[in-house]
């Protein structure tokens, strides 16, 4: 069972992972592109300075070419960060089947899991350290912004996953609203403290364009939606409809009657 669904799980991934791309090649891309213009515009202004001052710096080679990164390179890292979170999605999915509520079906489990994923993932992080165009960010400090991002990341995990253990212990007394939300003010509570602890990190330029920024980080908040959308709606409604199917066999009704 855990085989099939990890299976359908990475499938819906790579699903999502085609409808991210298309969405990143035409809304993302442009965004990229302005980064590095206005990159490149700082590089030749360094260069011409230096030039000045008779100090002449080795640029270094072009590794990947933009039309590549643009196209394949581009693809090919969605589809296995998309393949991947829909495996992921999908462990995550048949341990908490059942056990969120016996009473919720599989669309509705992952429709949840989907919603507070993309909270614990994905939102919460990024508004301690918000998504980056080129250009933005030292490369001398790029270990530690990802090290403090992944364990924001990492701690807001753990304050859903207390959050919802907490919310399964108050249900039997204080009722499933109240103990939801006690559980939420527990994981919004836990997560500002944490946001507070932890070292802000601001390295845009002062002449940076506040356009590309903004929406450069409304799409990537865009495609992660995506993403989380696909897994949660698509693999909830198959998995629901392959319940019903295996039920309906079992049962002998009418759905088990078309599998004869």
């Amino acid at each position: 069972m855990v085989r099939t669904l990890l299976i359908r799980g990475m499938l819906c991934g790579l699903l999502a992972g085609l409808l991210v791309f298309g969405f990143a090649k035409v809304f993302g891309e442009p965004q990229v592109d302005s980064a590095i213009a206005f990159e490149s515009a700082m590089d030749e202004a360094k260069v011409k300075a230096d030039a000045a001052k008779g100090i002449h710096d080795m640029q270094a080679p072009e590794l990947v070419s933009r039309p590549v990164q643009a196209s394949w390179g581009l693809l090919t890292g969605v589809m296995v960060y998309s393949t991947a979170f829909g495996g992921l999605f999908a462990l995550v999915f048949a341990f908490a089947n059942g056990r969120v509520g016996s009473s919720l079906s599989p669309r509705t489990v992952a429709a949840l899991l989907a919603l507070t994923g993309i909270v614990a993932v994905y939102v919460v992080p990024n508004l301690k350290y918000p998504a980056n165009p080129p250009s933005v960010g030292h490369p001398d400090t790029i270990g530690i912004r990802t090290q403090l991002y992944f364990t924001m990341m990492a701690l807001s995990i753990a304050a859903m996953v207390g959050a919802a253990v907490l919310r399964k212990r108050l249900a039997p007394k204080h009722g499933v609203w109240s103990a939801a939300l006690f559980a939420t003010a527990f994981y919004v509570v836990v997560v500002a403290i944490v946001a507070a602890l932890m070292p802000p990190i601001n390295e845009v330029p002062a002449d940076f364009p506040a356009v590309v920024l903004w929406h450069f980080r409304i799409d990537s908040f865009a495609m992660q939606v995506i993403m989380w959308a696909t897994l949660g709606l698509v693999f909830g409604a198959v998995t629901e409809r392959a319940a019903q199917a295996r039920n309906g066999y079992r049962l002998g009704g009418p759905m088990g009657a078309a599998w004869r």
